[in-house]
C-alpha cells in the first residue's frame, strides 16, 4: 500500500485484474439504476399496492429515483474517504454492501405500503453500496494504468456502466415476467463473487496523504444536495390543484435551503485546512471545461430513456399492436440499437483517444448526440422503425464517443491523491445530472400535456359515451398520473375509468376506449408537442457539452509519476512564486519550484 508520493509500478496482471474486478462493479452498480424501470409494475403488484392512487405517488417516486438520489449525494464524500483510507478498502466495502442490500430486497417479506417502504430503505442501502463501487472504481484504474493506457481502461468500464444502464430496461422486463423479486436477485451471485475476488486480488497502489476527515464539508455537501434531490422528486408531485408541486412552499423551500447549504459547503471547503474535495481543482481548465460537459451531457441525456420509453410504451407499441402490459419489455428491446451503438464506440474512442487526445473524440461525440436529437424532432408520432433505429444507434455511437475521453480527461487533471475525490465528483455530475434531466423533462413534458391534453381526452371520452361528469373528473386530473399510467404499461383509460364506468358505457365503446388505439390517438399531439420541447432542451444542452469539451482540452498531467513531494501550480503561475499564491485559470497542474508538501494541492 503506497503512502508515499513514490511512483508506483504498474503490474500488467494486477492492471488487468483490476478492470476486470471494477467494471463488473460498475456494470452491477448502473444496472440496477434502471433495472426496476421495467419492473415497477410488477414489483408494485407483488406487494399488493396500487401505484397510481394519489397517496401512492411518493412511492412510486422515490422507489424509482431512491438510488439514483443516495449515489448523488455521496459518492464525493465516499471517494475523498477512499483517498484518506484507501480506495480498494472503500471499493470492497462498496461489493459487501451491495450485495447484502440485494439479497434483502429480494427476500423482503412485507407487502402493502409497509413493503414499499421497506424496499425505499433497503434501495437507499444498496445506493450506498453502488455509491462506494462508483467513487472509488475510477480511482482505482486511474492507479493501475499509465497514462497512457487510461482512455482504453476508463472506456471499457464507462461503456460497462453505461451499457448496464440500458440493459437494466431489458433485464428487468424479462424478469419481472417470472418474478419480480428475480430483479434484485439477478446482482447476488455477481456481488458474492465480486466481492470475494476484490478482497482477495485488489490493493491499493495509488497515493495516499494522511489527513482528517472534514466533517462539515461533508455534512453540508450531503444535506445541500439531499434538499435539491427531495426538492425536485416532490416538484413532479400535483399539489394544491397544479399540474405539479414546483410553486409549493415545501418544495421551495427545500430547493433554496439546498443551494444556500451548498453555498455553505463552497465556503467551508476553501476554510478548512483539510477539505473534503478541493476547489481549487475547479481552477484547472480541464477538469472544469470536462466536468461541466459531463453535467450538461447527463441533463441532456439521463431523460432520453424516460422520454423514448415513454413514446415507445404510451403509443408506438400499443399502435402496432402490443398489448399495454406487454410495452415494458418490448420497449427495452426495441431501444437496443443504442446499447449498440454505445458499446461499438466507446472502447474504441478510448483507445485511440490516448494516442490522438480526448478533445475531438468528446466534442464530436456530443455534437453528433445533438444532431440525432433534433433528427428526432422531425419523425411522426407514429414512425418507421429503421429511421427510429438508425438515430437512437447514433446517438449511442455519439455517448460512447464522448463518455471515456470525457472521463479520461477529468482524471488525468488532477493529482494522485485527489484522484477519489474526483471520481465521486464526476459521479455526482452524472448522478445529479441524471436526476436534474428526469425532473427537467417531465415538467416539461407536463407542462406541455396540461395545455392540450384535457381538451383532447374531455371531446374523445364524450365521444364514446362516458358521462360528462366522469369526463370532466378525468380530464381534470394532473397529467402526470396519465404519464405514470403510460409508463408503468398500465391501461391507461381503464385505469383512469374504472370498471364501473366501463360497464356503465357499454361493452362496444368500453372495446374502443381500452383498446390499443383510443390512448395513443388522443395522447398523440399533445405528447409530440412535449417531445418537441423535451428533445429541443437536450439538443441545445448536448451542443453545449461539445463546446464545453472543446474548451476543456486535453490534460497531461499525471502526478503519480512525479517526484515525491511535489506540490502542484497551474501552468500560467511564475516559477518559484509564493506558496500562497492562488492560481489562474488557464491550463494544467506543473510541480511548482520549490514546493515539499507531499502530493497536495496548495493550502489556500
Amino acid at each position: 500500500m503506497a503512502l508515499s508520493g513514490a511512483p508506483v509500478p504498474h503490474p500488467d496482471r494486477y492492471k488487468w485484474t483490476a478492470l476486470t474486478n471494477t467494471t463488473l462493479g460498475v456494470f452491477m452498480a448502473m444496472m440496477n439504476t434502471s433495472v426496476v424501470i421495467i419492473s415497477l409494475p410488477a414489483i408494485f403488484r407483488g406487494i399488493h399496492v396500487d401505484p397510481l392512487q394519489a397517496s401512492n405517488i411518493g412511492l412510486l417516486l422515490w422507489l424509482l429515483q431512491g438510488y439514483m438520489v443516495v449515489t448523488a449525494v455521496l459518492v464525493v464524500t465516499l471517494g475523498r474517504v477512499g483517498d484518506l483510507f484507501g480506495r480498494v478498502r472503500m471499493y470492497n466495502a462498496g461489493f459487501a454492501v451491495f450485495t447484502v442490500a440485494s439479497i434483502a430486497l429480494a427476500a423482503s417479506p412485507v407487502e402493502g405500503t409497509r413493503g414499499a417502504l421497506v424496499l425505499i430503505a433497503l434501495r437507499v442501502v444498496q445506493g450506498i453500496g453502488g455509491a462506494l463501487l462508483m467513487a472509488n472504481s475510477m480511482a482505482i484504474l486511474t492507479d493501475a494504468f499509465p497514462v497512457n493506457e487510461r482512455g482504453m481502461a476508463l472506456g471499457i468500464n464507462i461503456v460497462a456502466g453505461i451499457s448496464g444502464s440500458f440493459l437494466g430496461l431489458l433485464v428487468g422486463g424479462l424478469l419481472a415476467d417470472v418474478n419480480w423479486r428475480l430483479v434484485f436477485l439477478v446482482s447476488v451471485p455477481f456481488g458474492v463473487a465480486g466481492t470475494i475476488w476484490a478482497y482477495l486480488k485488489l490493493r491499493d497502489t495509488g497515493i495516499r496523504s494522511p489527513a482528517r476527515i472534514d466533517w462539515w464539508g461533508n455534512t453540508t455537501f450531503a444535506l445541500g444536495l439531499v434538499l435539491v434531490m427531495v426538492g425536485l422528486t416532490y416538484g413532479l408531485m400535483p399539489h394544491a390543484g397544479h399540474a405539479m408541486g414546483w410553486t409549493g412552499p415545501a418544495v421551495i423551500s427545500e430547493l433554496v435551503a439546498g443551494v444556500g447549504v451548498l453555498g455553505a459547503f463552497a465556503v467551508i471547503e476553501t476554510r478548512v485546512a483539510e477539505p473534503m474535495f478541493h476547489l481549487g481543482l475547479f481552477r484547472i481548465k480541464a477538469f472544469l471545461g470536462a466536468g461541466a460537459a459531463n453535467l450538461l451531457s447527463n441533463m441532456g441525456r439521463g431523460g432520453l430513456q424516460f422520454m423514448l420509453i415513454l413514446w415507445l410504451q404510451g403509443i408506438w407499441l400499443p399502435l402496432h399492436g402490443y398489448s399495454f402490459a406487454s410495452t415494458p419489455l418490448w420497449s427495452g428491446i426495441y431501444l437496443v440499437p443504442m446499447s449498440i451503438g454505445y458499446l461499438a464506440s466507446g472502447p474504441l474512442s478510448g483507445r485511440l483517444s490516448d494516442h490522438w487526445g480526448q478533445r475531438w473524440f468528446s466534442t464530436v461525440g456530443m455534437f453528433l448526440a445533438a444532431v440525432t436529437f433534433v433528427s428526432l424532432l422531425f419523425l411522426p408520432v407514429n414512425f418507421g422503425y429503421p429511421t427510429f433505429a438508425l438515430l437512437v444507434l447514433l446517438n449511442g455511437i455519439g455517448t460512447g464517443m464522448f463518455s471515456a475521453p470525457n472521463t479520461t480527461t477529468m482524471m488525468n487533471a488532477v493529482p494522485a491523491d485527489q484522484r477519489g475525490a474526483a471520481s465521486g465528483m464526476r459521479a455526482t455530475f452524472m448522478n445529479s445530472g441524471f436526476v436534474l434531466s428526469i425532473s427537467l423533462f417531465f415538467s416539461l413534458m407536463i407542462i406541455g400535456l396540461s395545455s392540450t391534453l384535457p381538451h383532447a381526452m374531455s371531446s374523445g371520452l364524450l365521444a364514446e359515451g362516458v358521462p360528462s361528469d366522469v369526463t370532466h373528473r378525468v380530464a381534470s386530473l394532473p397529467p402526470v398520473g396519465t404519464l405514470f399510467a403510460a409508463f408503468l404499461g398500465y391501461n391507461p383509460m381503464g385505469t383512469l375509468l374504472g370498471p364501473h364506468v366501463l360497464a356503465q358505457i357499454g361493452p362496444a365503446h368500453a372495446a374502443t376506449v381500452t383498446g390499443k388505439r383510443f390512448f395513443p390517438s388522443l395522447i398523440a399531439g399533445p405528447f409530440h408537442r412535449g417531445l418537441i420541447v423535451a428533445f429541443s432542451a437536450s439538443a441545445a444542452l448536448c451542443a453545449l457539452a461539445g463546446a464545453a469539451s472543446l474548451w476543456a482540452g486535453d490534460e497531461a498531467h499525471d502526478s503519480s509519476e512525479s517526484p515525491p513531494g511535489t506540490v502542484w501550480a497551474t501552468d500560467d503561475e511564475a516559477p518559484g512564486a509564493p506558496l500562497d499564491t492562488p492560481p489562474r485559470t488557464s491550463g494544467r497542474l506543473r510541480p511548482r519550484a520549490g514546493a515539499k508538501e507531499p502530493g497536495n494541492l496548495v493550502r489556500r
